[in-house]
């Protein structure tokens, strides 16, 4: 690997190996070449972004190392945990006069994959030794304000990580299921002064030669979470593509990775009725072969190969073919490698159950599963369970254990997972809404409404409680469409919760307002229930007045809960 400094190049591994250290931990032995390239370094920069670029550039082993290896600092990351626009702007600030970048964390306490980053990478001794040289910054979205900041940072899904430059300018967005190593390698590069990942998008579409570390930025860059910013929606998978093919092959594992996202992104086009507008179906089952066939590239991309088997496997065959039944086959085999991989987050081991039952189910849907892959659902949910007493990793591993189960149609033996972790977990109003989802499959609609009514009651935070309320609104109108008056109740609930936020029609309070505005509308098309909408209509008048007259947000606030137009 090297890293593009204002023009020179760093060899840091170059002739580097290993040998035993008394507890196991590698000591890395540097070469000549790797000697020199240090010395190089070390009289241009910092010692402590030298100290980064190196860690950064250092093979990491395939697996996990002990924990003698990576000893905890006497304190961990110093967030600067965000309260209002002041914090945000002292942030900026700080980070100006000491020359560095800022790192913001957006994320919420229930959030499983915000839970896995926390206990798997924040809390790792190099990750908190590297967090001297940014200004970590942690935004709550249960914070005051904190989503109208989320609007001006364009964050919602949680969680989103930003490495952006002390002016504000975002240098890139990183997934939450990245390997720690590549979170120290992106961190580098940001704080190296290299291109933004707008900047590296744009010289890839011109055509022009990029170095490793520009090409690793895209390959990484959470797409998932970019809202838009580099890419529209509609061209997100077209232009993944176009990455994948000017990829130079030397880089492998950043190929790789963007080809798996093309062709997700065409899969998911293709699900919503639309162009799939990427990468060709053949070109798919050739990258996706080839992918499949390495070991290395398929613990590089766990997350993809795991989260999204169904829909690359799904899109690059055809239904009941032999290209198919070949695919799965092999994307099995890298499962199973995958599941015995002790370096892999508990999580993600249960992801790869998850990804078997997904596949087994492409084509075959009402399909009951073999006592075979039944079997290997509940060991894998058991053995995670159990190894798992980290209360915030907890918090994602029993989420996907419970999805694991419940996908395999084990709602009962779901249940009594969730249902014991409610006293145990830091948020157990997320579980219940696992449980209401479990209830709705199994025909039970009263149980699924009152346990989405326990959820909200008990969800803690405002912009949680605005959205579970949202989600309790949502299951009134499909489950009990001739309870007006409940609806009612419940949609008053929400607005009121609204009422009490400094922003609340900003982000993720905005989108759960315009979705229940939706379900609320698609309810009343025959115009039954306009004196309900009206009157939510009325009461979210005090919730518009808050913002300025004339602003388009104002605008678009006050036009909610209208009737719709059949």
């Amino acid at each position: 690997m090297m890293i593009s400094l204002n023009g020179h190049g760093l060899a840091a591994a170059a002739g580097a190996r290993s040998i035993a250290a008394p507890q196991g931990a590698p000591i890395r032995v540097l070469g000549t070449r790797a000697r020199g390239a240090l010395e190089w370094l070390m009289n241009r920069f910092p010692a402590w972004l030298c100290l980064l670029l190196l860690a950064a550039c250092t093979p990491q082993p395939e697996t996990a190392a002990p924990a003698a290896a990576n000893p905890p600092p006497a304190k961990g990351v110093q967030w600067v945990n965000v309260k209002d626009t002041a914090d945000v702007e002292a942030a900026f600030a700080a980070a100006r006069a000491s020359g560095r970048p800022v790192f913001l964390y957006w994320g919420a306490v229930w959030c499983p994959p915000c839970n896995q980053v926390k206990s798997t990478i924040f809390t790792r001794g190099d990750f908190i030794a590297q967090s001297r040289h940014f200004v970590p910054v942690y935004l709550d979205g249960d914070a005051p304000s904190a989503q109208k900041l989320g609007q001006r940072f364009r964050v919602s899904g949680y969680p989103t990580m930003i490495l952006l430059r002390a002016d504000g300018a975002e240098v890139t967005r990183l997934a939450g299921a990245v390997e720690p190593s590549k979170y120290l390698q992106l961190l580098a590069h940001g704080l190296s002064g290299g291109q933004t990942a707008r900047q590296a998008l744009e010289s890839a579409l011109r055509g022009e030669r990029l170095p490793a570390e520009d090409w690793r930025l895209l390959a990484y860059y959470a797409w998932e979470t970019d809202e838009q910013q580099l890419v529209p929606r509609r061209d997100a998978a077209a232009t993944l593509e176009r990455l994948a093919r000017a990829c130079p092959a030397e880089n492998r594992e950043a190929s790789a990775r963007l080809a798996l996202q093309a062709i997700a992104a065409a899969a998911a086009n293709a699900g919503m009725g639309r162009n799939p507008g990427g990468i060709q179906r053949a070109a798919a089952l050739a990258r996706a072969r080839s992918v499949i066939a390495a070991p290395e590239l398929v613990r590089a991309h766990f997350d993809l190969v795991t989260g999204q088997a169904d829909d690359i496997v799904g899109y690059a065959t055809a239904p009941k073919s032999g290209e198919r039944s070949q695919l799965v086959a092999a994307w099995n085999e890298a499962l199973d490698r995958l599941a015995a991989d002790a370096s892999l987050p508990r999580a993600g081991r249960v992801w790869t159950v998850s990804a078997r039952v997904a596949l087994f189910r492409l084509g075959a849907k009402d399909t009951p599963l073999p006592a075979t892959l039944l079997q290997q659902v509940r060991e894998a949910v058991a053995r995670a369970e159990r190894a798992t007493t980290d209360v915030n990793e907890r918090q994602s591993v029993i989420n996907s254990a419970g999805y694991a189960l419940a996908q395999a149609g084990l709602l009962e033996e779901s249940d009594a997972l969730l249902r014991a972790e409610l006293k145990r977990s830091h948020s157990p109003y997320y579980h219940m809404l696992g449980l209401a989802s479990n209830a709705k499959k199994r025909g039970d609609a009263a149980a699924a409404i009152d346990w989405a009514r326990q959820a909200f009651e008990t969800a803690q935070g405002q912009a949680t409680r605005v959205q579970w309320g949202g989600s309790y609104v949502a299951y009134l109108i499909e489950l009990a469409p001739a309870d007006a008056a409940r609806i009612e109740s419940a949609a008053q609930r929400v607005i009121a919760e609204l009422d009490q936020a400094p922003d609340a029609f900003f982000a993720r309070n905005r989108s759960v307002l315009e979705r229940m505005h939706g379900r609320l509308a698609k309810w009343n098309r025959d115009g039954r229930n306009d004196a309900v909408l009206a009157r939510l209509r009325q009461r979210l008048g005090a919730t518009c007045g808050k913002l300025p007259a004339g602003d388009a947000d104002r605008t678009a606030c006050e036009t909610l809960f209208a009737r719709a137009q059949t």
